[in-house]
């Protein structure tokens, strides 16, 4: 267990390490706790905003995800506005920079929840430009939408196509370039892929794939125009990028951390050759004990996973057994689930379709083991099919009584 005099200090103010401030004293951690954010609202769930608050009708107001009334029951501090820009491992210290006033903050062991930042396009930053990653992307963005027609959305990926239901929601124009032949191909295979990324059409949404984006660029006239690699040229009052996220870990240059594509972690979150720091959701890279080779997942779910085993670890409270990966997008209508990692086997078994929004998809490796599935509209379903992946029941196990309502 903990003693007062202990003091852990979180970077991140997203899931991640409200998670782990909940989770430290639920199993008795009882030493000081300060939590480092760059953003200057108190945290807030992330999930909705490519989804619920750039609805027309919403207010735009984030979901709390941990208040100042909360943060006090709990006895944590947290420093909002206030960036980590450095780190000291054998000192034990992060650096800080509050609205320009930079100090040293001491630590017993340290806990980084940094997330991953959205990718950008290369080439200067324009005003129609958008991503979607935290709470002041999106108010910006929803004030680009008042007056906006036309929607070109450039990656048709979860972020992308939340945000263009979203916008055809609204009576816009939309156009999504998707540069790989086939959207979610590599997570789910052509065959679905093609059949989830059939949903904008079925909406009135435009989907052009296969073709890259030359170029964005502001116009003789001022408007805005996306010149795609073919040379086509797409008018738009708004641009709204969705090409993945990388790891927020710049400020961990020069630190001795192992950086590659996230923090490489132990099996509890443990930083590799730091055992006072460990690192949670998006930025850590571990062992989880259902795949070969480390993996990092982006989900939300996965945030919290990892707040309980860095909880359990540092007070020497029993570990919980990992979770495996599991993400939703809501999408004209349609919740899409997946579970597992479906891009870890081949389609083996599959049924109904988005435009009926019953489709099923489940997938297995070569010795019929299932590592994952995708389900639309059904979270029972997917409940049972969680099971399954978690038990590496086999797809032949999966007769049709399996998929009929419990």
């Amino acid at each position: 267990m903990s003693s007062p005099d202990e003091h852990v200090v979180v970077v991140g103010g997203s899931t991640g390490a409200v998670r782990t401030v909940q989770a430290l004293r639920r199993v008795g951690f009882d030493g000081r706790l300060t939590m480092v954010s760059d953003e200057s609202h108190m945290p807030y769930d992330r999930p909705p905003l490519s989804k619920d608050l750039l609805a027309e009708d919403h207010a735009g107001d984030p979901v709390p995800l941990l208040t100042v009334e909360q943060a006090a029951d709990l006895h944590v501090e947290v420093l909002l506005d206030t960036r980590a820009s450095g780190l000291d491992p054998l000192g034990r210290t992060v650096t800080v920079d509050h609205l320009g006033q930079v100090r040293q903050i001491s630590y017993d062991h340290l806990v980084i929840a940094t997330g991953a930042a959205a990718r950008r396009l290369p080439g200067p930053e324009l005003d129609a430009v958008h991503v979607i990653r935290c709470l002041d992307d999106v108010a910006r963005l929803r004030h680009a939408l008042g007056a906006a027609r036309r929607a070109v959305v450039i990656g048709a990926g979860f972020i992308g196509a939340e945000f263009a239901s979203a916008a055809r929601s609204r009576g816009m124009e939309v156009t999504l370039v998707e540069a790989q032949p086939h959207p979610f191909a590599q997570l789910l295979g052509e065959e679905v892929g093609a059949e989830v990324a059939g949903v904008h059409a079925a909406h009135g949404a435009q989907l052009l794939t296969g073709v890259g984006v030359e170029a964005v660029r502001t116009a003789a006239d001022g408007t805005t125009e996306v010149v795609l690699a073919d040379g086509r040229v797409l008018p738009t009052d708004v641009v709204v990028v969705g090409v993945g996220a990388v790891p927020n870990t710049a400020w961990l240059v020069g630190s001795g951390l192992p950086v590659m594509d996230g923090i490489e972690c132990s099996a509890d979150l443990e930083v590799v050759g730091w055992p006072d720091i460990h690192a949670v959701g998006d930025v850590a890279r571990w062992p989880h004990p259902s795949y070969p080779t480390p993996i990092r997942v982006e989900h939300w779910t996965n945030a919290g996973d990892h707040a309980e085993i860095v909880a359990a670890h540092l007070t020497g409270a029993r570990p919980p057994r990992p979770t495996v990966p599991y993400v939703w997008s809501d999408q004209y209508g349609h919740r899409i689930q997946i579970v597992g990692r479906p891009g870890e086997g081949e389609l083996a078994r599959r049924r109904g379709s988005m435009e009926a929004g019953d489709l099923v998809a489940v997938y297995a490796t070569d010795a019929g083991a299932v590592v994952g599935a995708i389900v639309v509209d059904d979270p029972r379903l997917l409940m049972k099919l969680r099971k399954a992946v978690t038990a590496g029941t086999t797809a032949a196990e999966l007769d049709e009584t399996f998929f009929l309502p419990a």
